[in-house]
């Protein structure tokens, strides 16, 4: 097995429809031969939102990076912060949106659940 190093700032950050941010995938089968995980960045400026659908057999991770956010489940609000995550099995959606003056940057991890 080999190392590879993925100089994430070179990548091309694609913008996303109105409302919706930017994001990069900074892990995938083309960069580095992943076969089981997509890594991305994403970054919302304030009046952007970010909805995590549910995938089926799918497991996600959301991890703010920077910035101060609001993240909804099951209809209800948290406050977070930098170094906070969030966990999704395969049947959960959450809403993130920026809180207060600055954007926020996520790292977002989807894995597919591993049939036994």
């Amino acid at each position: 097995m080999s190392t590879t190093f993925i100089d994430t700032g070179k990548l091309p950050r694609v913008a996303l429809p109105a409302g919706q941010g930017a994001m990069t995938e900074i892990l995938n089968r083309d960069l580095c031969g992943a076969k089981n995980v997509v890594g991305t960045l994403r970054w919302l400026d304030t009046s952007d939102s970010f909805a995590a659908e549910a995938k089926a057999d799918t497991h996600q991770l959301l991890y703010f990076m920077e910035g101060d956010g609001t993240i909804t489940l099951e209809g209800k609000d948290y406050d977070v912060a930098k170094g906070a995550g969030i966990y999704l099995g395969p049947k959960e959606t959450a809403r993130i949106r920026p809180r207060g003056k600055g954007g926020v940057k996520l790292f977002h991890l989807v894995v597919p659940k591993i049939k036994d």
